[in-house]
């Protein structure tokens, strides 16, 4: 196949493969597709809900179209697939989207065509999950009738600075041939260039350690936040101080949520094990991770019970939701760890965060966010996620959500030592 020869479709139109089908939409034709009708609608009418994408950069996508018709798929032969690869309650992957996407276009996939896969996987996962469901499904033969590729995603939602064609693309297929014809066509988007990996199991786990990388070195400052909370310390003053140093690594401490840091180490990990391999720091990381929240929880009680403010019956404010600032995004996130602990002792929460969908909070958490919270209402402030709307006010404007008496627990630093209660 000749790259002049592709015809494109995107398969999920999420965080990660809407903004890749408006690139390359701007460029060449492609399809769009989403098992969701709502979602297919909502772009069709100019809007992206995720707010990833504005409605200028959809109109500039003039060679993209949208269908929720899995049939419309058969026009193409390069796929492009950006599920979610989640996990479950076990904390094991579930690649049940992906198998599903598979099964989709393993049912119009053609001689000489290629499948690649964005989604987050283990190493191995292309070759030995959705390879197979492509044959069985289509009857082709891999890499006689059909060819693979694997390109990791590396979104970061909320952040307009680093954005699909300013990020460098890790690129990869299954033949030599299909690698070549694979980087081309991301080359005529990225405009950071493009890294060929020697082998789709190369690209995977590339994939998969950036993420466990900054999952470990996050875990190793929420520790050292532990140690220094009971020294007395303050964490914030330490970092900056150790930060003078050239080669000191940025990392704060905080909760570890989201679709990629706090999910794609157990990727790795379930790998790991099923080769009979037990990964020591990677678990350990992830365990001191999915802790920070209960650990908020024991400080801010703490905190009260000093000052005689009764716990039981006590309204707290979280103030955000998300899994990080200035995004609507609800995946994975670690302040639902907070509000759940904080019910375990019979605490009244509100929860505020004027980024979410009232109606996504209650259907993923069962958590009904407030409008607005009120004034003097509180025993105790949580700022838990660091939006723009919650800097841009003042320490005395947050205090004054509290009682006159009242503990205030900054996560974020978004306020200084003095003016903050607690901090992490």
């Amino acid at each position: 196949m000749r790259l002049e020869e592709v015809k494109l479709a995107v398969v999920g139109l999420g965080y990660v493969g809407l903004p890749l089908a408006v690139e390359f939409g701007k460029v060449r034709s492609v399809l769009g597709f989403d098992i969701n009708a709502r979602r297919i609608e909502e772009l069709q009418a100019g809007h992206d809900h995720t707010l990833e994408v504005e409605r200028e950069e959809l109109q500039a996508a003039v060679h993209l179209r949208y269908s929720a018709d899995a049939e419309a798929l058969a026009e193409a032969n390069v796929f492009i697939v950006t599920v979610p690869t989640p996990i479950d309650k076990y904390k094991q992957p579930d690649l049940t989207p992906l198998i599903r996407a598979s099964e989709t276009i393993g049912r119009v996939l053609k001689r000489g065509d290629i499948v690649i896969y964005e989604s987050t996987v283990y190493p191995g996962a292309t070759e030995e999950v959705c390879v197979p469901v492509l044959e069985s499904v289509s009857g082709l033969r891999f890499n006689e009738d059909f060819y693979a590729g694997y390109s990791p995603e590396r979104i970061n939602p909320g952040d307009k600075q680093h954005r699909v064609a300013n990020i460098r693309k890790v690129t990869s297929g299954s033949t030599p041939e299909a690698a070549a014809l694979i980087d081309r066509l991301y080359a005529q988007i990225i405009v950071a260039g493009t890294h060929k990996a020697p082998s789709i199991k190369v690209a995977e786990a590339a994939k998969v350690i950036e993420n466990t990388q900054r999952d470990v070195n996050i875990a190793l400052i929420n520790e050292l936040a532990l140690i220094f909370n009971k020294l007395g310390i303050d964490t914030q003053a330490v970092l900056e101080a150790a930060g003078t140093k050239w080669n000191f690594l940025p990392f704060r401490p905080g909760l570890v949520g989201g679709h990629c840091i706090g999910v794609d180490p157990y990727y790795l990990t379930h790998k790991a094990q099923s080769i009979g391999y037990h990964p020591e720091i990677i678990l350990a990381g992830r365990r001191l991770n999915d802790a920070m929240g209960s650990y908020v929880v024991s400080q801010l009680i703490k905190a009260m019970t000093k000052r005689r403010i009764q716990v039981q019956g006590s309204r707290v404010l979280v103030m955000g939701l998300t899994f990080k600032e200035n995004c609507p995004d609800l995946r994975n996130t670690r302040v639902v760890d907070i509000v759940r602990e904080l019910a375990e002792y019979n605490i009244d929460v509100d929860v505020y965060d004027p980024w979410v969908d009232p109606a996504e909070a209650v259907q993923e958490y069962g958590i009904e966010p407030v409008e607005q919270p009120r004034q003097g209402a509180y025993d105790g402030i949580v700022l838990a996620v660091a939006h723009q709307q919650f800097k841009d006010m003042s320490a005395a404007q947050i205090r004054a959500l509290g009682k006159p008496e009242h503990v205030l627990y900054d996560l974020k630093y978004v306020l200084t030592a003095e003016e903050a209660d607690l901090r992490l």
